[in-house]
């Protein structure tokens, strides 16, 4: 009985992960057609490319997992939380930026040398690693060494991550929520 609510709550869990992932993708490519990006051409290819990659990861992630096709489903939902992942982890990557070195290469414009790379950067390099893990997983099963690297790794980032985002939090999203409440 675990087992099955365990089955049903990913199935659940996915459908609505899949669901908020491929309305994210197609809300995101409407307003750019519709609206455009604050960062010109190099923004609209890499956000308009982003919401492409989320649709398909999506599907595809929906399409394999209905047809019992385990190995694809996991490669693919591996895929879409790399591309997930990114829409947070661009903020997080602005906010260190700004932060450590004060910005260089970013505009207000959102069209400086770092925001140009900015507009691939928060996802490829995510997809670079989602892809090198599944293809590790079909390989051979990595050996102990290998193995706790890997655990010590995404450790640290997961740390990381989250001391970015307090440190984000505590600079940028505190004070205006309690501005807008107290002021």
């Amino acid at each position: 009985a675990r087992e099955a609510g365990a089955s049903a709550a990913h199935r659940w869990g996915g459908r609505v992960y899949a669901a908020a992932s491929l309305f994210a993708g197609v809300g995101g490519l409407t307003y750019i057609a519709l609206s455009g990006t604050v960062g010109g051409m190099p923004m609209t290819v890499g956000f308009s490319l982003y919401g492409a990659l989320m649709i398909v990861a999506a599907v595809e992630t929906v399409r394999h997992a209905r047809a019992h096709r385990i190995e694809r489903h996991r490669a693919w939902a591996i895929r879409l939380f790399a591309l997930a992942i990114g829409s947070w982890l661009y903020r997080m990557d602005y906010g260190l930026w700004l932060k450590a070195v004060h910005g260089p290469g970013h505009l207000h414009s959102f069209q400086g040398p770092f925001d140009v790379v900015m507009s691939f950067f928060f996802y490829v390099p995510n997809l670079i690693v989602a892809e090198a893990l599944i293809r590790r997983q079909t390989a051979r099963p990595p050996g102990r060494a290998a193995g706790a690297a890997a655990v010590l790794a995404l450790g640290l980032t997961t740390l990381a991550t989250a001391a970015v985002t307090y440190l984000f939090a505590q600079s940028y999203w505190w004070p205006h929520i309690v501005a807008r409440f107290t002021g």
